[in-house]
């Protein structure tokens, strides 16, 4: 046992320190002041990247960071070295490189190095299962001749591109959160156009001081999805009926409200039995003896079968056109000898009128000759 006055040879550990561990990286063998990134990029874009890649390097050198193009690989990296004076650069060095991966331009992808420009990669791939919704959805971010994307570039001050399953953009922070929203709102089908309507709105309130202690919620449009109810369901039916009532009557056809509408509620007999499970394609081939042919046989089926079907759509379209080559019904005028004869036979019915002594059969006649001269004037 030490002495109490002897002083002890134990280090003074540090109170915030005292329970800390080793680190895997704290070796010997690891260069501690180093660090890097990489990031994969597509074939399409080697061509590119190869004619940039001496201004891609002139632009990191200024900020004191390394850079190499692995063609081989397919990927580009950064790492800082002794130069390097600002520790954050490598951030931006990096996003600079995934940007250019993601289709921007040089010149573009360069502005990410600024203190007041940040970035964001918006994978929209994985949110729309079916592929023709997602392009569908897609096309209208970008909009007709990409007037959509314009109006969010100008009211959020962004610069945004719409390459593959990504969406790169870059801008201000606040920016960046706005644009993002937009995007994954349009994939989950809810139109950009209401959220650029909400920004415009805000834009003109904060131009207002007096608003700036205020809550904006009242001046904002409130979208939403208004579910009918079934007095409104009920009237939009009547309606469409009607129309068809209509729409009927204007043909000829006579037909009531309750007649169609009693045609339309045709229910299905419920039945708790399944229904019959169809044939297989097996069955069916081994009923008509298509089964036991061999494999020529069966192409030339095939083939026969094809030649028919293109016949009967030849000879349709073919009737198609011919209906456009035939010469319409022409109502002819009647001619001078057709009307003298015409005059002739109204007198002598007129004569022989006449003659007949009253009664309903002669009143019946007057009436029909009326109706003819009213239809030959019109």
């Amino acid at each position: 046992m030490s002495d109490a006055g002897e002083p002890s040879n134990e280090p003074v550990v540090n109170k915030n320190k005292a329970h800390r561990k080793d680190k895997p990286w704290d070796t010997e063998d690891i260069d501690q002041e180093e660090s890097s990134f990489a990031t994969l990029f597509p074939k399409y874009r080697e061509k590119y990247l190869r004619e940039v890649w001496s201004a891609v390097t002139k632009a990191l050198e200024a900020h004191g960071i390394a850079c190499t193009l692995d063609l081989v690989h397919g990927s580009m990296s950064v790492r800082t070295t002794r130069k390097t004076f600002d520790p954050y650069m490598i951030l931006k060095a990096r996003d600079m490189i995934k940007l250019m991966a993601r289709g921007v331009a040089i010149n573009q992808a360069v502005k990410v190095l600024q203190d007041d420009m940040a970035c964001d990669i918006i994978k929209i791939g994985n949110l729309v299962r079916n592929k023709e919704r997602f392009v569908k959805r897609r096309q209208r971010i970008i909009g007709p001749d990409g007037s959509t994307l314009k109006a969010i570039e100008l009211l959020t001050n962004c610069y945004v591109l719409v390459q593959g399953n990504t969406v790169s953009v870059m801008g201000p922070f606040k920016a960046l959160k706005e644009v993002r929203r937009i995007v994954l709102d349009c994939m989950k089908n809810i139109h950009p156009i209401y959220r650029i309507k909400e920004l415009m709105i805000r834009r003109e309130l904060a131009k207002d001081p007096k608003l700036a202690g205020e809550s904006w919620d009242r001046f904002l449009p409130q979208f939403r999805k208004r579910h009918l109810k079934t007095s409104e369901k009920t009237a939009k039916k009547n309606e469409k009926l009607e129309a068809k009532v209509e729409a009927r009557k204007a043909a000829g056809i006579e037909t009531t409200a309750e007649e169609l509408a009693r045609a339309q509620a045709k229910k299905k007999v419920y039945t708790p039995f399944p229904p019959a499970q169809l044939p297989r394609k097996v069955d069916l081939q081994l009923e008509s003896g298509e089964y036991f042919l061999k494999q020529s046989e069966k192409e030339a089926r095939e083939i026969a079968k094809r030649k028919q079907q293109q016949a009967e759509t030849t000879e349709k379209r073919r009737a198609e056109r011919a209906e456009a080559f035939i010469a319409p019904a022409e109502t002819t005028e009647p001619t001078v000898e057709e009307k003298r004869r015409h005059k002739k036979r109204a007198a002598m019915e007129m004569e022989m009128d006449d003659e007949e002594p009253e009664g309903i059969e002669k009143s019946k006649k007057r009436k029909k000759r009326k109706e003819k001269k009213v239809d030959e004037e019109s």
